[in-house]
């Protein structure tokens, strides 16, 4: 994604309408993928934690939206400081910025751009909580989001995107979010299930996915969205790369999902729906960071391996003890570390910038960069990600207890639950003056799936 500096209109050609009115429909799409996340987590989850999941990423478009205008903007994309924060007072409430004025040499007003932005940034902490399914306090997740954005996703965006940052001057390539979403959120998921622990039952009980029809819906929301996502990201619709990034996305996910489906018959012995949902959202995060520097043939490429990579990935939640619930680093830690560090392979440097693969001609040089990127946001991420959990939990205490976790953290969070089965209507809770009904869904309810569900239950 290019950086800019702010101007003034007067300054040079001016506003462009078809650019300002792509950049507005490309923003709307990324908002739309927050609650397709939801969709896509709250269907994995078990029956007594759909209103959690879906809550864990609906909250984060209240609290990012609010804290992208108040200082978020201004750390990620204001004057550089050293090439690790920015700042820029006139960011502040993004009330200095006039209706005119354009975001560095392109043609779109900065609030376009910083609304577009913030889409992405409400995006990224919703990404961690499919790792923290079924066991944290609402109000500990809230205030974890608050200082995860403030302290890693802000200046990480900066280093990667901002004009002066660290990453963007040392030649990192990341097109739409490679490390500054994907590789930080999943690494950030790592550093917070390391202070949580383990889910009750985990390794033990079957803990299926309670709605694979609203995984898939999920998945396919997504990938709309997505395009947005990407081919917005060159902040303009006239030179063709949005085309380029478009294109890319579309054959990146087809691949992928293939890739991973193949490997699931050969591994498990059936084509899931859950596996073909897993393996498009894989193939979408790994074409992220390369959808602007490699060629289609390319992105086929990007997707197989990433397709393949991530579903092999999955299962290392089991070897190594980690209970990352939904696969958030199976799908977006891994899918971005493949999709970043494959730019070092595959770029053709004749669409985004000119630097070129090892496989065109360009040697190792890009791929070092890029490694640089990938490990250096990912230990950040993690390291920061840890302590803030850490604190949070000593401090109020991250997760529900136990009683609470096997009995439904809807209930217990949110006095809801989501689904009525005795009949009268109304989903909800009973509110009185008496106190709060219980609905008459069992607590440990949990519907039987379809079969092959082999990626949430394999040990």
């Amino acid at each position: 994604m290019p950086p800019g500096i702010l101007t003034l209109a007067s300054d040079k050609a001016g506003l462009s309408a078809a650019d300002t009115g792509f950049m507005l429909i490309c923003s709307a799409l990324v908002m739309l993928m927050t609650p397709a996340l939801a969709f896509f987590y709250g269907g994995m989850v078990r029956v007594k934690s759909v209103l959690n999941m879906l809550m864990m990423s609906f909250v984060s478009l209240g609290l990012v939206t609010l804290l992208w205008v108040l200082y978020g903007f201004s750390l990620a994309f204001g004057t550089d400081h050293g090439g690790f924060l920015g700042w820029n007072g006139d960011y502040l409430g993004l009330s200095g910025i006039g209706k005119t004025e354009l975001w560095g040499t392109y043609d779109i007003p900065v609030y376009v751009f910083a609304v577009f932005q913030l889409m992405f940034a409400i995006i990224t902490p919703a990404l961690i909580s499919g790792a923290l399914a079924d066991r944290v306090k609402f109000t500990a997740w809230a205030l974890y989001i608050v200082l995860w954005v403030s302290v890693v996703y802000f200046p990480v965006a900066h280093w990667v995107w901002g004009e002066g940052g660290w990453l963007y001057d040392l030649g990192v390539i990341d097109f739409a979010g490679g490390t500054a979403v994907h590789i930080n959120a999943g690494a950030a998921a790592l550093g917070a299930i390391l202070v949580i622990g383990r889910r009750v039952g985990f390794k033990k009980d079957p803990m299926r996915p309670h709605s694979l029809p609203l995984v898939m819906l999920g998945a396919g929301l997504l990938w709309f969205g997505w395009f947005g996502f990407n081919a917005g990201s060159w902040l303009g619709n006239g030179d063709g790369v949005g085309a380029v990034a478009f294109l890319n996305t579309q054959v990146a996910t087809a691949a992928a999902m293939l890739g991973w489906l193949a490997y699931e018959k050969l591994r498990h012995g059936a084509f899931t729906t859950l596996g073909a949902a897993s393996g498009a959202v894989a193939g979408l995060v790994a074409v992220t960071p390369a959808c602007g520097a490699v060629s289609p043939l390319g992105a086929i490429a990007v997707g197989v391996v990433a397709g393949v990579v991530c579903a092999m990935a999955v299962g290392l939640k089991y070897r190594f003890g980690y209970d990352d619930s939904l696969d958030v680093v199976g799908v977006h830690l891994v899918g971005g570390v493949v999709g970043s560090l494959l730019i070092g392979f595959f770029a053709t440097g004749g669409v985004q910038s000119d630097a070129r693969g090892l496989f065109y001609g360009g040697g190792l040089e890009q791929l070092g960069k890029q490694a640089v990127g990938v490990v250096c946001v990912l230990l950040y991420s993690m390291v920061v990600s840890f302590v803030l959990a850490k604190v949070i939990d000593l401090v109020m205490g991250f997760r529900v207890s136990e009683d609470e976790e096997v009995s439904g953290i809807d209930r217990a969070e949110h006095a809801e639950t989501a689904y009525d089965h005795s009949g009268a209507g109304g989903g909800a809770v009973l509110r009185g003056t008496t106190g709060i009904a219980s609905p008459s869904v069992t607590a440990d309810e949990t519907p039987a799936t379809t079969p092959g569900t082999a990626k949430k239950v394999d040990v």
